[in-house]
């Protein structure tokens, strides 16, 4: 069976990976739209749902594996920084506080859809502003969902967590197997 991963992520990709998958990468190219006052869970699941569904089209019989992350603190997504001054902004919201970490995976195989959402609980120490200074300047905020990726330099940031730490960097693997058991596909 082919399996294409819908994903441009190299967290993804490398996640994938350790399971000892062997798949295609055709990142989606279509506009993220989720729709508005659904909330997080629901938002994550459209977004990825619309990823596999896109690739589907190019892939029709293939396993799809497709996965959205977003960050949401005090009632707000966090996505990915569009300039440094953003992702200080968001790490300085994220300082000495909780928030929550939701991804939406969808895996799509001939007639069989499953969508589904997994939360991670996250909760940041109190951050120096030229802790955040640093972190920002390195670069690494910019292509993650608020601002910030639990496998690099954040991890000195991150107090402790309640849930899969997968699904902090992108693509929670417990559940994505579960998925991946449910429509056939046996990794153990």
């Amino acid at each position: 069976m082919d399996i294409v991963l819908a994903s441009g992520s190299p967290r993804r990709r490398e996640l994938l990976e350790t399971l000892g998958l062997t798949f295609t990468v055709c990142p989606a190219k279509g506009e993220e739209n989720a729709p508005s006052g659904i909330g997080p869970a629901k938002t994550v699941e459209a977004l990825s749902l619309a990823k596999a569904q896109e690739v589907r089209q190019l892939y029709p019989d293939s396993l799809i594996i497709a996965a959205d992350t977003i960050v949401w603190a005090d009632g707000e997504m966090l996505g990915k920084p569009k300039t440094p001054e953003e992702a200080a902004k968001m790490l300085t919201s994220l300082s000495g506080a909780e928030h929550e970490v939701y991804t939406g995976v969808t895996v799509i195989y001939g007639d069989k859809t499953l969508c589904q959402s997994e939360c991670t609980k996250v909760c940041f120490r109190e951050l120096e502003e030229s802790e955040i200074a640093s972190y920002v300047e390195s670069g690494e905020p910019m292509d993650k969902a608020g601002a910030y990726g639990i496998q690099g330099k954040a991890a000195l940031m991150v107090r402790r967590l309640e849930g899969d730490y997968f699904n902090v960097m992108g693509l929670p693997l417990c559940r994505l197997g579960q998925m991946l058991k449910a429509i056939g596909v046996k990794i153990l």
